[in-house]
């Protein structure tokens, strides 16, 4: 009275391997724009700072990534000696150096 009656339903035809490749066909679509929109140009503008970082050089003058403005003094493995002020120099990180300015930037 209270069971209702149950009808089994034929299993759909195997399908053969198109339906999983045009499934994955989307996942892959998007790995391939988030490679070109995302992923490379970042690869690209570590590759430029890195070698910014590597051609500083003695006097140079530079933004750090806090906003400070400064001449290169001293040169290091790591660090980098700026100037400041006359007779102010501070230390800071070689990958902290965001910018080189033009000669004559800073007066």
């Amino acid at each position: 009275m209270f069971i209702s009656q149950a009808f089994a339903q034929t299993a759909p035809a195997a399908s053969g391997g198109e339906s999983s490749l045009l499934s994955l066909l989307p996942i892959v679509l998007m790995f391939v724009v988030l490679y070109f929109i995302m992923i490379r140009p970042q690869m690209k503008r570590q590759k430029e700072h890195k070698a910014m970082v590597e051609a500083l050089a003695k006097g140079d003058e530079v933004v750090t990534s806090g906003g400070l403005l400064g001449r290169v003094s001293k040169l290091g493995e790591t660090f980098v000696h700026l100037e400041v002020a006359n007779g102010i120099e501070l230390q800071v990180q070689r990958s902290s150096v965001v910018q080189v300015l033009p000669k004559g930037t800073l007066k």
